[in-house]
């Protein structure tokens, strides 16, 4: 039974799905300097608006585009849901907290912002998409990191390869930029200055971006049978950790190598037979030459690579599937989206810089998340 993708919604700092993929083809970036909160610096952000966007709002919004996309009309009752997000709503809770905290400096009959707490729990988006496509099939919300995308669509493919659903809405969402997120990052020194540059010799740390991707899976066979356009297939996935250390990268002979030998196997390919990787790139020191040598001890020399990151920011959970709906959209084009922002690659990859017109019959897309998380999909013609 073959998985399909049959509709796609994203929205990044560049736009929607179409904007988002014209723009990286022309080497754009959405990315631009901001100062939004007085007790920290100015950051470049992948920002959609000029403030920081709420999850309901991207939830939503995803959602629709991709219903929309994918010609499907609610209520869908049988329809299986897989949403992760990293942070969850994690914003509410820091403006309690700052709520709180400044009244008084004391807890003591502290106003309290959230009218109601359950719906900011980490599975909110899930459970939003789940209301309003009024379904009674399983609802799920991954959560693994900067892997939380490919995990979803992994857990979507399985829904779907077991039976328990013919259709399934997957995806991820974030809206990252917050006072505590953006401090972490600045206290473990992995925050650029300028701009986010994937795989150069001169780059200086990620920059945090929001958005997110949904996708249509369903069987091939009710695709085809209600005239679908199809994006592409799922041919397999890798999912393993580290359990290593917090943030630092196993060697190339680790658990992320066995995340990707694990997707081709149960694709049943070889490395030769992979035309494009969309690479995890966060542009830090430690991610691009692990993912780097990673790439070079596995796969065979002239293999296209590209990070979109220095276009959109690093999206956290929903990377991977921005990461796969631009390779979907690669597919469907007959184009190769490029590393936005390399000037100086310091790494001996084919590493997209230029318009690259190319026939791409499979594709691979990385994702890892801190906590040793490592996911893996294989995508197909």
């Amino acid at each position: 039974m073959d998985v399909v993708v049959t509709g796609i919604g994203l929205t990044s700092c560049l736009g929607s799905l179409q904007t988002t993929w014209s723009s990286i083809l022309q080497g754009k970036s959405g990315i631009k300097v901001h100062h939004l909160f007085p007790e920290l610096p100015a950051f470049p952000l992948g920002l959609i608006n000029s403030q920081p966007s709420k999850i309901d709002d991207l939830t939503q919004k995803l959602l629709l585009a991709t219903l929309e996309d994918a010609e499907l009309e609610t209520p869908s009752n049988e329809c299986g849901v897989v949403i992760g997000s990293s942070r969850g709503c994690q914003a509410n809770w820091e403006e309690l907290a700052t709520q709180r905290y400044s009244f008084h400096n004391s807890f003591h009959n502290a106003p309290n912002s959230i009218s109601n707490w359950l719906h900011t729990l980490p599975h909110q988006p899930a459970i939003a998409t789940a209301q309003y496509l009024q379904t009674t099939a399983p609802v799920l919300a991954p959560m693994a990191a900067c892997a939380t995308g490919i995990w979803a669509l992994a857990r979507g493919y399985e829904l779907i390869k077991t039976g328990q659903c013919q259709r399934a809405i997957v995806g991820a969402v974030e809206a990252p930029i917050t006072p505590l997120t953006l401090a972490a990052f600045q206290r473990m020194g992995a925050l650029a200055t300028t701009g986010c540059y994937p795989f150069d010799s001169e780059r200086e740390g990620l920059v945090l971006g929001e958005g997110g991707a949904m996708f249509v899976l369903e069987t091939a066979e009710l695709a085809t049978r209600r005239q679908a356009k199809i994006y592409g297939k799922i041919l397999g996935f890798g999912l393993t950790c580290d359990a290593h250390h917090i943030s630092s990268p196993q060697t190339i002979n680790g658990s992320a190598a066995k995340a990707i030998k694990e997707s081709l196997e149960r694709s049943n390919l070889k490395p030769q037979a992979i035309d494009y990787i969309h690479a995890h790139g966060t542009s830090t020191t430690l991610n691009d030459r692990h993912e780097a040598q990673l790439i070079q001890h596995i796969f065979p020399a002239g293999v296209a690579v590209s990070s979109t990151k220095g276009a959109t920011g690093h999206t956290l959970g929903a990377s991977g599937v921005i990461n796969t709906a631009l390779t979907l959209m690669a597919f469907r084009q007959g184009y190769l989206p490029l590393c936005v922002g390399l000037r100086k690659p310091e790494f001996d990859l084919d590493i997209i810089t230029k318009a690259r017109k190319a026939q791409i019959n499979h594709a691979m897309c990385i994702s890892f998340g801190f906590g040793g998380q490592n996911a893996v999909v294989t995508l197909g013609r």
